[in-house]
Formats: C-alpha cells, sequence, structure tokens
C-alpha cells in the first residue's frame, strides 16, 4: 500500500500527487536548524565519546583476540577500527610496532600445508588490502601498503573452466611465494602477483601490477608495472 501511494505521488499529474510529492521530499531533507552553541560542542562529545569507545575496545576486545591468532604476541601492535578477517588455515608472524587496518583480510590456500604471513617491523596494512598466501608472504621492515593493494599468492580458482565448475582448487602451478623487502611502499590498489620479489626501498605507484621482480631502489609504475626511474637511497 505504502508502496502504491509514494508511487501515485510520484508520477501523478494532479496537483494533489504533486503537492504530497513536494511535501514528502521536503519532510525527507528535513532537519532541526543548526545551532552552533549547541550543536559544536556536541559534536566534540560525540568525536571524544566515539573515541573512547574505540580506542577501549581495541586494547581491551579486538587486539587481544587478535594477538592469539599469532604465533606469538607482536608487541605495540595497532589495530585500528576492528579485527582483520583471517581465512584458512594459515600461521600469522608480526614484529613489533605494526598498524593494521581492521578492513584487511588474511588468507591461507586450503590445499597448501602451511602457508604463512611474515610481517616484519614497523609495518603498515592499509584499508581493505588481502594478502593472499599460497605457499609463504614475506613482508620486510619498514613497509608500507597503502588501501585496496592484493598480494595474490594463489588465484583461488583452476584455469580449467569444468575444474573451475567442479569446485576443484588452483593448482601447484598457479601458486607462488611473494617477498616485499625492507622499506618497500605498494601505493593503493596496487596488485603483487604470485611468485614475485620486490627489492629494499622499491616504491610501485598506485593502481600498478606487478607480475615481475623489481629490483632494489626504483619507482615502477603501470600494469605490468615498469621501472621509471630509480631512487636515490639505492645510490
Amino acid at each position: 500500500m505504502l508502496v502504491g501511494l509514494k508511487d501515485w505521488a510520484k508520477r501523478g499529474d494532479s496537483p494533489l500527487a504533486q503537492r504530497v510529492w513536494r511535501l514528502a521530499k521536503a519532510a525527507r531533507g528535513g532537519a532541526v536548524p543548526v545551532l552552533p552553541v549547541l550543536h559544536k560542542p556536541l559534536y566534540a562529545l560525540h568525536l571524544a565519546l566515539s573515541g573512547l569507545f574505540a580506542n577501549l575496545t581495541r586494547a581491551l576486545y579486538w587486539t587481544p583476540l587478535f594477538q592469539s591468532r599469532l604465533e606469538a604476541p607482536a608487541a605495540n601492535l595497532y589495530l585500528y577500527g576492528g579485527m582483520p578477517l583471517v581465512l584458512g588455515r594459515l600461521r600469522l608472524s608480526f614484529g613489533a610496532d605494526c598498524r593494521v587496518s581492521a578492513q584487511s583480510t588474511f588468507s591461507g590456500r586450503a590445499a597448501s600445508d602451511d602457508p604463512i604471513l611474515t610481517v616484519g617491523r614497523n609495518v603498515d596494512i592499509g584499508w581493505q588490502t588481502t594478502i593472499a598466501v599460497g605457499g609463504r608472504v614475506t613482508i620486510g621492515d619498514n613497509v608500507r601498503i597503502a588501501g585496496r593493494a592484493f598480494l595474490a599468492g594463489y588465484p583461488g580458482h583452476p584455469l580449467d573452466a569444468a575444474a573451475r565448475a567442479a569446485g576443484l582448487s588452483d593448482t601447484a602451478d598457479q601458486i607462488g611465494d611473494i617477498v616485499l623487502e625492507d622499506d618497500v611502499w605498494l601505493a593503493t590498489g596496487v596488485t603483487v602477483s604470485a611468485g614475485v620479489t620486490i627489492g629494499r626501498g622499491t616504491v610501485v605507484a598506485a593502481g600498478s601490477v606487478v607480475t615481475r621482480d623489481l629490483p632494489a631502489f626504483v619507482l615502477a609504475a603501470g600494469a605490468p608495472a615498469k621501472i621509471v626511474r630509480s631512487l636515490s637511497g639505492g645510490q
């Protein structure tokens, strides 16, 4: 009935229907007028209470839960926004002083014997990043991984269409280890393919797809990623 009434008001040509639709739109967009003397302090209070709640749940709930999933507790681990999603049989090792977005996903290939993700010290793992571990993914110290990155150690499905339709797993030739050496920076939306090693201090530009090894101290960009220039850290 309500859907029919909305349709009549929205599409009707009569003055009554048009008036009802204007009133409905006005009501939908209505709000109490802003009173700075009231709403600015309320906004500050809202931020303070939200921050306090987020810090308490992080310290008392999310971080201990995630730490229990690690091979050993990681000193000064900072989770923001909740707890990362961990899928499959996966060993996790984190060094000290890492910062990890809760909107990140770590998965281990079901058909692998002992998939392990090893993360060094002082590493940032950004929002909506996915790390899919086929066998081993190793991330060195001081690495920065921006949002929506994808480390694709395994694809999850076989290339053969019949095998895919049957729900079979990917094959051994499709997986590979990934290594990010110390001081690597992956910008937003970078994809790193299975079997790739990125050398120390290398920076990969936003949206790039790394399909082959990159040497140390270069700037790379593109799909597939190619070396743009050398960086001064390698001199």
